[in-house]
């Protein structure tokens, strides 16, 4: 599959990955990485639950996943990379090749500030995304294909009052 589309969302696949971004894109597969959903049945199953079934999910840890990006890439089939965390994606950045980054959705927990309605980051996480940029990747955040993809200047600039 062609992967047009490398996401970090805490939520992993749920409607906007699934619906928002999947048919505006024509996504035939998702590639999930995440360490702890690579080894749980009983979580791909869930996940699995959340697409149509004419899509695939694939399901790899980070040291699984990175080797295997570059195949993905040369498939036609339009996918998408979706992680769950940023230290997922870095790996994916160093060993993968992943060059644009779509912050999607990292949700409220305590520590972290409100820089966008769907993004929410601690100092030690805006520094995580910068280093992302250091190493070759755009970084951008955009909840949906119709909204304005934010850089990340811009978003580590912004502060939202809760």
């Amino acid at each position: 599959m062609t992967l047009v589309l490398n996401r970090i969302d805490d939520r992993l696949i749920h409607g906007q990955v699934v619906v928002g971004w999947g048919q505006p894109l024509d996504v035939k597969s998702i590639v999930l990485v995440d360490d702890a959903v690579a080894s749980s049945d009983w979580e791909q199953d869930l996940y699995r639950m959340g697409v149509p079934p004419e899509m695939e999910v694939r399901f790899h840890s980070a040291a699984d996943g990175a080797p295997l990006l570059d195949g993905y890439r040369t498939e036609a089939r339009p996918g998408i990379l979706l992680t769950g965390d940023i230290a997922t994606m870095r790996a994916l950045v160093v060993h993968g090749g992943v060059r644009d980054v779509n912050v999607g959705g990292i949700h409220h927990r305590a520590g972290r500030t409100q820089h966008l309605r769907y993004v929410f980051l601690t100092a030690a996480e805006e520094a995580a995304l910068a280093e992302l940029v250091t190493l070759g990747a755009v970084v951008t955040a955009q909840d949906v294909p119709a909204t304005r993809a934010v850089p990340l200047a811009e978003l580590v600039a912004a502060r939202l009052s809760a």
